[in-house]
Parts: C-alpha cells; structure tokens; sequence
C-alpha cells in the first residue's frame, strides 16, 4: 500500500472562508485527519491487537461544532503560549505586557482568539511519507503578543506507523513562544481512559495552587500519586489526589531536559492492546486527564465525551514559565529559530 495525501473541503467559516480536512494514510494504512482550522487532528486511526483500525482521539464529526468554540481545545495545536500565563500579564526586556484572560484570572492557551482558533495556511507535502505543513503569520499585537510570529507545523505519518508533528517558529521582535498539540488520547475508543496504564519518563513534577498556576517548585514524584516512572493504571492513585474536579492536570518534568528528542511517555490499553509511545524536544508534558469533559459535546459517532473520556499528553515548555526564571526560557528573540518535534509511535501487544 502506497502512503498518501489528499484534500477535501470540510466547510466554511462565517466570513465564506474555505476550511480543508487533509488525509494522511501511510503504508500500513493507519489514518490521521486533519483540518487547517486551528491545525486540529480531528480523528487517528490505528490497529488494536487484532489488525482492526479504530479512532483513537476525541473530536467532532463536522466543522460547525469545531467553530462553535471547542472549549476543550479537542485535537488543537495551540499557542503563542500552551498553558497558564498567571494573570495575563508578563515583562520582556523593561516592557510590560497585557494577555487576553480567558481562564479565570489567568491567560490560557493563547488567549480569546488563540492558535485553535484561526485558519492556517496548507498544503500537501510530496514524498514517500504523507505529510502536510500548516503555516500561520501571527501578526504583532495579537492576543497582546510582541512581534510577528511565523509558524509552521508538519505533519507526517510515517512508515514506522508513527505520527511526527515538527514546528518550527521565527519573530521579527522578542516573544515568548510554547506550542503544543491538545490531543485526547483514548486507546479504547470509548469509555473513560482510567484502566490506561502509563509510564512518564519524568522523576519530578511541578505543583500548583487552587487556581492551576505553578509553585515554582520541582518536586520528586517519589512516594506520591505523581509517581508514574514505572507503568501503572491512570486511575490507580486517584483517592490520593486533593484537586477539584479530580485528576491529573500537572506538568512533569522530562527526564530527557529538552535536550534531544527522548522518552515521554508509554500508554498501554490492556483490552485491545494499544500501544502508544511519546518522544519529544521539550522539557516537560502536561498530562491531562479530561476532568473539565461534562458530557455536553457530542463527538464522534454520537458519543457524548464525559469526565475522563481522554487523556492528553502536552508535550511543551513548563507552565507560566515568564514568571519563574528557573524554568527553561520560552523566550524567541530575532535571528533564532524556535524548534519543537514530538512523535507518537504506535504499536500492539
């Protein structure tokens, strides 16, 4: 079977812009799903022990629910900054800067009218591998941001059954700058994502108040319901978890620095034997367990995403990193090129 690549018209926005799905198949014939509306995955289907293809993340079945808000950010590429921005405000360089506030007190996921939220430019890449790049001029000023930002995302399924996502970014003037993808994984294709097991190539973790935004704290995972260096069930510490809704919603810090692409994470789901295994280039990942999903959206195939329905794996730089000085900078100045892959390898046992 040949890998490819096609285009088909998947709606159109409120001013009449045309909105594309892209459909990546490689050789193996594993499928992923895209649209140029906030670079979206919108469905990724791999095999389960039996050879049977199944969708593994949760998404929308049409554009209108997509443009209706999304406000769990489904299958998003988001940015000019992932995560938490306590209070919306942050200083570069002897200015001071205003963000959007859009998460109670705090800026989240690039504001009002983020990353999600906007038509990208695509197009198919040729070659062996199915491959789309998206590209975005995000212009100085937006969402309170400095600088024009160029962005570009590449897509690619592989022959290694592994799908590889590569960003790259430049700016005309000083900006801080985390993308990451906002996919919800669930290797079952349906329930809550509890009896996933998961191992987290991290030794520590980042705390944080009532209000989501980090302590500035690196802390051993050791002997705590955060300790997943060795693989165990999501929710098999879960009566030891103090947050409200409860779950995971905390950033782990990578073994692996961001210093060269390395290990991540590993899911397992025992029933139809899924295996998904994470590398990336940056420091930390948020594991997110869906607790904010209430059962109000209505994805696939009819099915109503409750509390826990996915898990997200938010492979980025560290959470309100323009406030902690000991974090890894997130700070993109003129001349430099800001670079970030992470790859999703899909096997069966």
């Amino acid at each position: 079977m040949k890998a490819t690549a096609t285009k088909k018209l998947f709606g159109k926005t409120p001013s009449g812009k045309l909105v594309d799905l892209f459909t990546l198949t490689n050789s193996q014939g594993l499928c992923a799903k895209i649209t140029n509306y906030g670079t979206i995955i919108t469905e990724l289907r791999v095999p389960d022990r039996q050879g049977r293809l199944g969708n593994i993340v949760l998404g929308f079945d049409n554009l209108r629910q997509y443009l209706g808000g999304n406000p769990s950010y489904l299958g998003c590429t988001v940015g000019r900054v992932a995560n938490r921005t306590a209070k919306g405000r942050f200083q570069l360089d002897g200015k001071k800067y205003k963000l959007a506030v859009n998460n109670g007190p705090h800026h989240l996921h690039g504001g009002v009218r983020g990353f999600d939220k906007v038509l990208w430019s695509a197009e198919i890449v040729k070659g062996k591998e199915a491959a789309v790049a998206f590209t975005y001029l995000s212009r100085d000023g937006e969402e309170g941001y400095p600088g024009n930002l160029d962005v570009t995302v590449l897509m690619t399924l592989t022959s290694g059954d592994e799908l590889r996502i590569y960003y790259t970014a430049t700016s005309d003037r000083a900006t801080p700058v985390n993308l990451t993808n906002h996919s919800y994984f669930n290797l079952a294709g349906g329930g809550n994502v509890l009896g996933h097991e998961l191992k987290l190539a991290a030794k520590a973790y980042i705390p944080v108040d009532t209000t989501s935004i980090p302590t500035g704290k690196q802390v051993p995972v050791a002997g705590t319901p955060f300790d997943f260096t060795k693989r165990k069930t999501i929710g098999r510490d879960w009566a030891r978890l103090t947050g409200k809704p409860i779950g995971y919603d905390h950033n782990f810090v990578l073994n692996g620095r961001g210093q060269r692409l390395a290990a991540c994470a590993t899911v397992y789901e025992r029933t139809l034997g899924r295996v998904m295994e994470v590398r990336t280039t940056e420091p930390g990942v948020q594991v997110y367990t869906g607790n904010w999903l209430d059962g109000t959206q209505c994805g696939h195939g009819g099915i109503y995403y409750t509390q826990h329905s996915g898990l997200c794996l938010e492979t980025q730089h560290f959470p309100d990193s323009l406030h902690h000085p000991r974090f890894p900078s997130i700070i993109l100045r003129p001349g430099q090129t800001y670079t970030q892959t992470t790859t999703y390898k899909f096997t069966t046992r």
